[in-house]
């Protein structure tokens, strides 16, 4: 593969004309690995800062979440900062995503006749759940932009959570967009459909 001239395009967040095919480039690659990047329409975009409180509400839903799932028997696995590739313009990195055994495969399946290691492959496929938490001043792109690609992509399930305001939404794809299935804030608790019995206390995720 040929490498990429970045004195020709400098690896800076506002330039144009990336795409998910460039970050095969090693040099790329290892760049990208030095931050929190995504690729927005070509344009490489530097992430929004990660909060501690917002991570720590993300990080219960998932253990909860995640509990229902080995209480029934399904296998399914979280994980942290996943990056998806929607199509070659639009590299997306989502705080926490869900992939049960039947999106493995297909991820597998999708992998096949990479360039790299398959283990090393971003996600080409939609997984069962994508959860992003809401930073200030950067809502819009959770709440609007995101919200609409995921759906495009056919995410089954799209979690919006909000530490600040203390507020969890969840969508569920519905044909070619996204309806809301729960939601609630504060001391309220919220039983998404897509994990049955499952009820999530938002006191117990938003406090100490």
């Amino acid at each position: 593969m040929a490498t990429i001239d970045t004195s020709l395009r400098p690896f800076e967040p506002g330039t144009t004309g990336w795409s998910a095919s460039d970050l095969d480039d090693r040099e790329i690659e290892r760049q990208w690995f030095k931050g929190r990047f995504e690729i927005i329409d070509g344009v490489l975009t530097s992430m929004a800062p990660a909060y501690f409180t917002a991570g720590q509400a993300l990080f219960k839903i998932a253990v909860l979440c995640q509990q229902n799932l080995d209480a029934r028997g399904i296998k399914g696995t979280f994980a942290m900062e996943a990056e998806i590739v929607i199509d070659e313009s639009r590299v997306l990195r989502a705080d926490a995503a869900l992939m049960l055994t039947v999106d493995k495969r297909r991820q597998s399946k999708a992998a096949k006749g990479q360039q790299r290691d398959p283990d090393r492959t971003r996600l080409l496929v939609p997984p069962t759940l994508i959860i992003e938490s809401v930073s200030p001043g950067h809502e819009r792109h959770d709440r609007v932009t995101k919200l609409r690609w995921y759906a495009e992509f056919g995410v089954p399930n799209y979690w919006i959570v909000d530490a600040f305001e203390k507020r969890l939404n969840c969508f569920v794809l519905d044909e070619t967009a996204y309806r809301q299935d729960a939601a609630g804030k504060g001391l309220q608790k919220v039983t998404p459909s897509v994990f049955p019995g499952l009820v999530i206390p938002l006191e117990r995720i938003f406090g100490d």
